[in-house]
């Protein structure tokens, strides 16, 4: 059609000038996203405490030789001549040993990692403790080879503490104070009590104590299970 008319647009509108060709800034209608910076920093992580001789504490679990130990005394030794070091008196978890070993002072040591779950001592099957766990009803055996001479103090239904290494029961713990009635005793004579003597019972679990000369058969007593004395 003679009416119709072509025309070239300009690729700038006629009202916004040409950006001159020395210029970096260009216009655009269009969206656009800055680049992001990456940040140069390293990740940081938390750091892991490195234990030391001088950490030694009464009570410390490490491992020494790919063996658990128990930090059962301890001394810090600082001569007049020659470097410090710790003296201590370690206790095996799983002989129940006792060694006495030197450590350099501030010497690193691996700490056994050994944790710890309250599990309650429910019955004796032939050669083998039962202890079952209240929350999961799951049970742990123990054999009396590897019970030591912690048994005179345990009763049916008494919540005990099993330590765990590497997944396996390495020992337990008992309460420090326990209830145990007397089945057997010697009957005091009138007197006795003001000379403050003692004398020897058997208790329901079959230990002996020593007890004071006024206890008779049939009584409750309170016994220390780290000491077995009475108290």
């Amino acid at each position: 059609m003679a009416s119709m008319m072509a025309f070239k647009l300009s690729p700038f509108s006629s009202s916004v000038p040409p950006t001159p060709a020395h210029s970096s800034i260009s216009f655009s209608s269009n969206k656009f996203f800055l680049p992001m910076k990456l940040s140069s920093r390293r990740p940081t992580f938390p750091r892991i405490y490195a234990f030391s001789s001088n950490d030694i504490k009464v009570g410390s679990n490490i491992e020494v030789d790919g063996t658990p130990w128990k930090v059962i005394e301890f001394l810090h030794v600082k001569p007049g001549k020659g470097a410090a070091y710790v003296r201590t008196t370690l206790r095996n978890h799983l002989t129940g040993n006792s060694v006495e070993k030197t450590f350099r002072a501030g010497s690193k040591i691996e700490q056994a990692e050994i944790s710890k779950e309250t599990k309650q001592f429910t019955y004796k099957d032939g050669p083998q403790y039962v202890f079952m766990d209240l929350t999961s009803y799951e049970e742990v055996r123990l054999n009396e080879s590897d019970m030591g001479d912690k048994t005179k103090w345990l009763k049916e239904g008494m919540d005990c503490i099993l330590l765990f290494w590497k997944g396996k029961v390495i020992d337990f713990e008992l309460p420090i104070q326990v209830k145990v009635t007397v089945v057997e005793v010697d009957p005091g004579l009138k007197g006795d009590t003001a000379q403050g003597g003692t004398k020897p019972a058997t208790v329901e679990t079959g230990a002996v104590v020593n007890v004071p000369l006024f206890v008779e058969r049939g009584q409750v007593i309170v016994v220390d299970t780290r000491t077995g004395q009475y108290l």
